[in-house]
């Protein structure tokens, strides 16, 4: 990690089918062992899930809300000041706001009881859309850590 200058980001690339780089992203997160043609398999099969069960909206717009539901806004970083570590409030960067979502959505999608991980993963989508299900549960526990720890935030670098 250089001092001195500003990394670039890599590019990534929009998706195939649906021209939109925060599906790309999702799916590049939802990918194991490098196999994306799979991982897009499951992507586009789970968005005909969704069409199926979703009344009116498009997969697409079910996606962005549920990603937009489970975006969080603070978490808390360990800082060390003097001999104790605290837990401080810090605001999320947009882009890692977007890691995490796609993260805890996939990671608990995972954990569901349904069949195939298209089906786990729609459900999980669905839940997120409609603000309930385990990733926005994870999301409100943070969001309750960091208020719990605001009296930490002067500690903030």
């Amino acid at each position: 990690m250089p001092r001195r200058r500003e990394v670039p980001r890599r590019v990534v690339t929009p998706d195939p089918k649906f021209h939109d780089r925060m599906v790309a992203k999702f799916i590049n997160a939802l990918m194991l062992e490098g196999k994306r043609s799979v991982a897009e398999g499951i992507m586009y099969r789970c968005f005909d899930l969704i069409e199926k069960r979703a009344s009116g909206d498009g997969p697409l717009k079910v996606f962005r809300l549920a990603m937009e539901n489970a975006k969080p806004l603070l978490e808390v970083r360990s800082r060390r000041v003097g001999g104790s570590t605290y837990q401080v409030p810090v605001e999320v960067r947009p882009a890692r706001q977007i890691a995490l979502a796609s993260r805890w959505i996939i990671n608990f999608s995972r954990t569901r009881g349904e069949r195939t991980m298209e089906e786990r993963l729609a459900g999980e989508l669905l839940d997120a859309a409609n603000r309930r299900g385990n990733a926005i549960k994870k999301k409100e526990d943070t969001h309750r850590m960091a208020e719990a720890n605001k009296a930490f935030a002067h500690y903030r670098w």
